[in-house]
Order: C-alpha cells, then structure tokens, then sequence
C-alpha cells in the first residue's frame, strides 16, 4: 500500500516501516497490545548505548511472551533508532553533570586519545546510561 511521495525514501519507508505496519493491523492484534507494544519498542528503543536496543526488546518479548506483540516491539525499536542516535550527545553532557565527571571532548583527536591511551576505568561513555537511568 503506497501512502508517501518522497522520492528516493518513498520505496524504502513503505517497504520497511509501511508495508509491516500495515501487516501487523490486518492481523487482528487487539489495540491495547498494540499500544502496550509500541510503547516498550519505543522505551527500550531509547537506551543511550547503540546495539543494545535489540537485546533489551527481545529479553522484554521472552519475559511477557503473550502480553506484547513481537513484531510492533521490534517495529518501534527499529522507527526509535534514529531518535537514540540524536540523543547519545544530550545523554552524554546530562550524565557528566548527574555524575560530576570531566567535560568529555568530541573531536577525532579526543576520541582516538581516549581509545587508545585512556585506562579502561575511564570509560565515559556510561555517563548516558547514568542519565537514562536515573
């Protein structure tokens, strides 16, 4: 089912993130599951630390099984991506300030100096994850 006109993205956005959607409602979900698991999708969707997003959705399916549809979990996880990605930077500034640690510096030369010299106990990239989780 064709709905958007956007040139180039048109074909990718309807085959994947349209075309399950509409999938998923023809297939009788009850709404309250549905809301239930585009919500979880979503929540777990945001966690600070890239990758992990997918591991933390199906723990949450094997845990509720029959309470959450699988496919709408996994479908919000995948529309919530690009949000995680552009809120790592305010994560990042929000737990250096809950945890009173450095400013940590994003150039490329930072970044190599704290991959490659930095002792691991160092690891500054927890500070999202502080922030997520309160």
């Amino acid at each position: 089912m064709r709905i958007w006109r956007l040139g180039l993205l048109s074909p990718w956005i309807n085959r994947k993130i349209i075309d399950p959607l509409f999938q998923i409602i023809k297939k009788g979900a009850e709404p309250k599951q549905l809301a239930f698991s585009t919500a979880l999708g979503i929540t777990l969707g945001l966690f600070p630390i890239c990758g992990v997003t997918v591991f933390l959705c199906g723990m949450a399916i094997a845990i509720l099984r029959t309470r959450c549809h699988a496919p709408s979990v996994m479908l919000a996880n995948f529309i919530a991506t690009p949000i995680e990605l552009s809120l790592v930077i305010p994560f990042l500034r929000l737990g250096e300030v809950i945890s009173g640690g450095p400013h940590f510096t994003l150039t490329s030369d930072a970044l190599k100096k704290w991959l490659l010299v930095e002792p691991p106990e160092k690891y500054y990239s927890l500070y999202p994850m502080r922030c997520w989780g309160g």
